[in-house]
């Protein structure tokens, strides 16, 4: 019962899940429609990339890569726009959950050991961003994304397309805003971190390019999928048992969540309403309620209108601490080491808020001029 209790406060957001997918099907009973529900190729591209990156952390990886990436910088403002940039970086590569999961534990480590922890629920909130806004221009760096690039069968480049923009603008003000709120301190790092890299190391760095490789569909996915596992088995089978599952159950519970939703009349004929009018605001508003993953999932089933639902569920990211899955991972990780939780929380909302009405004005702008 311990057990329960502790994996529940520990995921939350799955809790909720899976709560309101019971709740749902209430309403629908269950029967064969519920296994249209799943899509099985973003299921399985979001395992497939999950193994690995689990691989590569273990192998150190990260460690190593941050610990000569920081070296390299003596004075505390720019240790803070490294931090960023280097989520940014790493959110290219990786999912926006896991790019945290790697990087906050180590900023929380340069950050006590240089005596700078009247920074770390900035710094915190500035990656937690970064990770929201960077993962957004590639099909794999959102989990929202992996699923409307599948979903919608959108080319690669019109995806990347569809979102640069909004992505560059968010970037640079990333970038320049520790420059004007954050003194250049000097400093001096010492970081408790691995030196040198996993003997399987070039093995996951081959198979997280073959991950990419399924997601982009060059590779069969199911064909990928079972070359992964059967190689992340023989290298490493504890990353099996360590890597997220509990996302993969968050997708499948807002998956039978947003299937059932849409089979309720009511319900779907508010929605139809409010896509007919705007489906930019519609998501925007949604993701505030309900976060990213869930709005995609369930407003994918009322529109065609896949560029609005895209940018919608991205840069609603921004805004409330409910917004993203992201963001409850950045809350939990401030929470181990700080009380204040209050002030936390208020500082996320406006610096968060203040970045999607900078978007909001430009989306605004760039259509009226």
């Amino acid at each position: 019962m311990l057990n329960i209790k502790k994996w529940i406060q520990g995921n939350i957001i799955t809790t909720i899940a899976i709560v309101l997918a019971i709740i749902t099907c209430l309403f629908v009973p269950i029967d064969y429609n519920y296994i249209n529900y799943f899509d099985l190729k973003t299921l399985v591209c979001l395992t497939c990339v999950l193994a690995v990156v689990q691989c590569l952390k273990d192998s150190y990886f990260f460690d190593v890569i941050a610990k000569k990436f920081v070296s390299l910088f003596k004075d505390i403002r720019s240790i803070i726009v490294a931090l960023i940039i280097l989520t940014i970086i790493c959110d290219l590569f990786l999912a926006n959950d896991m790019s945290l999961i790697t990087l906050l534990p180590l900023t929380f480590i340069i950050l006590k050991s240089t005596n700078n922890m009247k920074y770390y629920g900035l710094t915190l909130i500035l990656q937690n961003i970064a990770a929201n806004m960077s993962g957004m221009i590639t099909p794999h760096g959102n989990p929202q994304n992996l699923y409307l690039y599948s979903y919608y069968n959108i080319p690669t480049l019109e995806f990347i397309q569809i979102l640069l923009p909004h992505f560059l603008i968010i970037i640079f003000l990333l970038v320049c805003l520790p420059f004007l709120i954050i003194k250049k301190e000097p400093i001096e790092l010492s970081i408790n971190a691995k030196n040198k890299f996993d003997k399987n190391i070039y093995a996951y760095i081959i198979l997280f390019i073959f991950s990419l490789l399924i997601i982009f569909r060059i590779v069969p996915y199911i064909l990928g999928f079972i070359i992964v596992m059967i190689s992340v088995y023989i290298l490493n089978k504890k990353a099996l048992i360590k890597m997220d599952w509990d996302l993969i159950l968050t997708f499948c519970a807002f998956f039978v969540f947003s299937g059932n939703i849409s089979r309720i009349p009511g319900i779907s004929n508010i929605l139809q309403s409010l896509i007919n009018k705007s489906e930019l605001i519609t998501g925007i508003i949604s993701c505030q309620f309900i976060s990213n993953v869930p709005t995609a999932i369930l407003l994918s089933k009322f529109t065609a209108d896949y560029k609005s639902l895209v940018i919608a569920s991205n840069i609603g990211s921004l805004g409330t601490l409910i917004s993203s899955l992201a963001s409850l991972i950045t809350l939990k990780e401030y929470m181990k080491h700080e009380k204040n939780v209050f002030n936390y929380i208020i500082k996320f909302t406006l610096i968060s808020l203040s970045f999607l009405i900078i978007i909001l004005l430009y989306i605004y702008l760039s259509k009226t001029l």
